[in-house]
């Protein structure tokens, strides 16, 4: 009787299964007829999974088992993993065809911004990427991120980025899927933001995980990701599911005024227009929707008839500025941003009131 324990192949790499099939019967001392009759299959089939022409069935890896004494699953196995071996070299083929692809991704100033790991090879670059992306393949990653992009309500001045935007999105999406949220409230969210608006005085390690909290709780993923060379958007829009919804920050200008409008112009969005309909905020987009959400963005922060009442003063001093911001209960820079967007100051006055932010922390996507 012949001791098979030493059949147990545990190979590291993957080889043609008819290869191992050779050695066994090698080993075995028994010749491919002989296989095909114990195993009641046509020779001709024995002899083409030898030469690599047909693969082991799940059938026919249970009869070798049978007559070889080696384990189905190691056949079974052996086969899988050929064939994905030989998958992914007609997929390197194809990126290495693709390369190209590469140069439409801002791929290092991802990598500085963590969001995903250095690497040397193209076609590892190039798979890298597609993972981040969460797309098999280049035709699939314009088909996915680029061809929807005509769709966001945006400047034209995107359309020269659209791999850095894509990129940015990518990244929003991600945290987004990862953020758990109540199914959306239209009613709970619109309430949200006035409780929102109550931390614009707070310090960001403050402020941030409280409004992402607050906003998970009426079904609106709020993320903030730092926008990429070339992207030029300060914030976006768009509805994951119909019980979910993303609103996704860059901090691009780096005030509290534009970070809190954009927050509150966004939400605008959410709550006036359809959730069909995806909006990116950058150099400006003129339009109707877009009035309705600077408006609501700006009547939400300053009430339209306490602003009324300030502006007609006509005194806009250090001091009378803080004092009505204490009024309002939200921050001063707020209250500037809106004096030098309306023209009653100079964008050079009161910017000390203004409190500057920078990114301490990169958004990864691990």
């Amino acid at each position: 009787m012949v001791d098979r324990s030493d059949l147990q192949f545990n190979p590291d790499y993957a080889l043609p299964p008819g290869e191992t099939l050779l050695e066994t019967l090698e080993t075995l001392g028994m010749s491919q007829a002989e296989l095909a009759d114990r195993a009641g299959r046509p020779r001709k089939t024995i002899n083409e999974i030898i030469r690599g022409k047909a693969a082991i069935t799940p059938e026919t890896a249970l009869q070798f088992e049978r007559v070889l004494g080696v384990p189905a699953s190691f056949w079974n196995n052996l086969e899988r993993n050929y064939r994905e071996a030989l998958a992914r070299q007609e997929e390197a083929s194809r990126l290495q065809s693709e390369s190209a692809w590469l140069n439409e991704i801002p791929y290092l100033s991802m990598v500085k911004l963590r969001w995903i790991k250095p690497v040397e090879d193209k076609i590892q670059r190039a798979r890298v990427l597609l993972d981040f992306f969460g797309v098999a393949s280049p035709e699939a990653w314009r088909q996915v991120w680029i061809t929807p992009q005509a769709s966001f309500r945006k400047p034209k001045a995107f359309e020269s980025h659209a791999g850095a935007l894509a990129a940015w999105l990518r990244m929003g999406e991600i945290h987004a899927q990862r953020t758990n949220c109540m199914p959306y409230s239209e009613k709970a969210f619109r309430q949200a933001l006035f409780v929102i608006r109550e931390f614009t005085r707070e310090q960001p390690e403050v402020f941030v995980p409280k409004i992402r909290d607050i906003c998970a709780n009426t079904g609106v993923a709020l993320v903030f990701i730092p926008e990429l060379p070339g992207t030029r958007a300060s914030g976006a829009t768009r509805w994951l599911t119909p019980e979910k919804a993303l609103l996704q920050l860059s901090l691009r200008y780096k005030t509290d005024d534009h970070l809190w409008f954009t927050l509150f112009h966004e939400a605008g969005h959410i709550l006036l227009h359809g959730k069909k309909e995806v909006f990116l905020e950058g150099n400006g987009l003129d339009d109707a929707q877009e009035d309705q959400a600077n408006q609501f963005a700006g009547d939400v922060l300053i009430p339209p008839e306490r602003y009324s009442a300030f502006v007609r003063q006509n005194i806009f001093t250090l001091n009378s500025v803080e004092c009505f911001a204490d009024d309002l209960g939200i921050a001063p820079g707020i209250v500037v941003g809106r004096l030098q967007h309306d023209d009653f100051i100079q964008y050079n006055q009161l910017n000390g009131l203004k409190r500057h932010f920078v990114w301490t922390k990169p958004a990864t996507a691990n």
